[in-house]
């Protein structure tokens, strides 16, 4: 309590306080990546020989494009079974029809029927295994010719990314991939969150990202996925943001900086230095009647420019000291 005419009051700003909007923005570093599902690498599927090139370096591709074409001694053996099994299945589809008449007319051994019957599932099977071998590759079996050269194709829709086709190039069957294709119209960016940050984020909430090369224009990315992984080493967790990039902005591996903006919720915000603290315990001035105050206890949240929420401890309406608090202090 302040006696009448104390030199303290003149320095004491009083403040009602009251419930405000606020809206809790920060920002973390993000990483470009391609998205996996519109990414691929092809490299040959046995030892070979490249024949011939059908893309070029960033040129379009659709899902089954032709890529490069490559000869080899391990396909045209793939080529040869398969067509011998196809052969062998219709011999013994003939076989079997032969026998299935003879039964039918009564000149037939049944031990013979039954013995063709077994040949022709066991041939099914090994034109089956032999259509899957080739099938692999993505191998029109209708259009198939003994001894062409593999055509490998697409796999996506995207565009080609990196190219090392060497014509003639000898490629051993372990090598690795010649072609990366990638769908850059949409790409992810990988951010990191501390646990601390993670109860103001949801999924499909926006996400500004902001770069060099966008010259101050800031590229709108929304949340899709939020790690349920908390990184060991770094406390942090993961988080998806997939961003629109038809105008190529931004390119994978590149740095970037995330601006995540909490949905606004109501709180009594206060200006920071009317807050004060000793020890654990943090408190304001509250004025109970003329040149009068309290010491209150307070719990404070989110801090926002010179202003702190408050959680608890203050009620909309109250009158606190917001600032020169510091001299009711030294009037204790």
């Amino acid at each position: 309590m302040l006696s009448e005419g104390s030199n303290i009051s003149p320095k004491l700003h009083l403040l009602t306080v009251n419930v405000q909007l606020l809206n809790t923005p920060w920002s973390t570093t993000g990483i470009v990546r391609v998205n996996p599902n519109n990414y691929a690498e092809i490299a040959p599927p046995f030892a070979g020989r490249v024949t011939r090139s059908y893309v070029k370096l960033g040129q379009q591709v659709s899902p089954g494009s032709p890529i490069f074409e490559i000869s080899s001694p391990d396909f045209f053996t793939a080529q040869k079974d398969y067509f011998d099994a196809r052969q062998e299945l219709h011999q013994a589809q003939l076989n079997l029809t032969r026998q299935r008449d003879l039964w039918s007319n009564g000149v037939g051994v049944q031990r013979e029927l039954e013995a063709v019957e077994t040949e022709f599932e066991t041939k099914k099977t090994t034109l089956a295994n032999a259509s899957a071998a080739l099938k692999i590759f993505n191998v029109d079996l209708a259009s198939l010719e003994l001894g062409k050269p593999l055509v490998l194709s697409s796999p996506i829709k995207g565009e080609v990314i990196s190219s090392q086709i060497v014509i003639g190039q000898y490629l051993k069957e372990d090598a690795e991939a010649i072609v990366v294709l990638a769908e850059l119209s949409k790409i992810w960016i990988a951010g990191q969150l501390k646990e601390k940050d993670l109860q103001h984020i949801h999924t499909m909430d926006q996400v500004y990202v902001h770069t060099a090369a966008l010259s101050g224009r800031p590229l709108l990315g929304k949340i899709f996925h939020i790690n349920q992984i908390v990184d060991e080493e770094t406390r942090s967790v993961e988080v998806l943001i997939e961003c629109d990039n038809r105008e190529r902005f931004l390119k994978p591996g590149m740095y970037v900086t995330l601006s995540y903006s909490d949905i606004p919720s109501q709180h009594i915000l206060i200006p920071t230095k009317a807050v004060f603290q000793r020890e654990n315990e943090q408190f304001v001035f509250v004025q109970v009647g003329r040149d009068k105050f309290h010491k209150r206890t307070i719990t404070t949240g989110e801090t926002t420019d010179d202003q702190i929420a408050i959680l608890s401890g203050l009620q909309a309406g109250e009158t606190i000291v917001s600032e020169g608090g510091i001299f009711l202090l030294k009037a204790e």
